[in-house]
């Protein structure tokens, strides 16, 4: 490969380089800063609060699963009255703690029940599905986590090549032209 080529396609790597990685930055950070909240999740009580848990014998029955999302909703409304028409999104049930988790469509609710007698254990915000969403983008929408990821993926594995070019094309450009210099004496 000529100096001239070599010269050009460092150059040109050096802009692309440059252009994309101020792009990317502004994702790799909000991906790390949120994917470090992530990692706490379990040690940070504002994050998620911290799981109950029960004493119970294998042989005690569960409530059903209405039961225990009537039993979670008036226990948010009973401490939190304006929660009134707050839904159900989803429910974690804990076997071996012997819980249920209920998690609620607005407001970052989580109502943790006895899942043997319905009692709550805790009522608590939970952050930690609000950070998930803003680290893979579905806080946009499901087509924007789609195709921003994707993005972002092959944008850091361009960056990891461009990178190396960079890092490993001055040396070789130096060699060759030392190797010129030398076989011209």
């Amino acid at each position: 490969m000529s100096f001239k080529r070599i010269v050009k396609r460092l150059r040109t790597f050096r802009v692309w380089h440059r252009t994309i990685g101020v792009f990317v930055a502004i994702f790799l950070l909000i991906s790390s800063v949120t994917g470090i909240l992530l990692s706490l999740k379990k040690d940070v009580p504002l994050i998620q609060p911290p799981t109950q848990e029960i004493s119970f014998s294998s042989t005690d029955t569960w409530l059903t699963i209405p039961e225990l999302e009537q039993k979670s909703m008036l226990a948010l409304q009973g401490k939190y009255p304006e929660q009134k028409e707050n839904k159900v999104k989803r429910i974690d049930v804990r076997p071996s703690k012997g819980i249920a988790k209920v998690i609620f469509e607005e407001g970052n609710w989580e109502v943790q029940l006895n899942a043997i007698n319905g009692e709550a254990l805790s009522i608590e915000k939970r952050y930690s599905d609000w950070i998930e969403s803003l680290h893979d983008g579905s806080i946009i929408s499901n087509l924007f986590k789609l195709i921003s990821m994707n993005i972002l993926g092959i944008s850091v594995i361009f960056m990891v090549i461009t990178g190396l070019w960079l890092y490993f094309g001055p040396k070789r450009f130096r060699r060759l032209k030392k190797n010129r210099n030398n076989s011209s004496m």
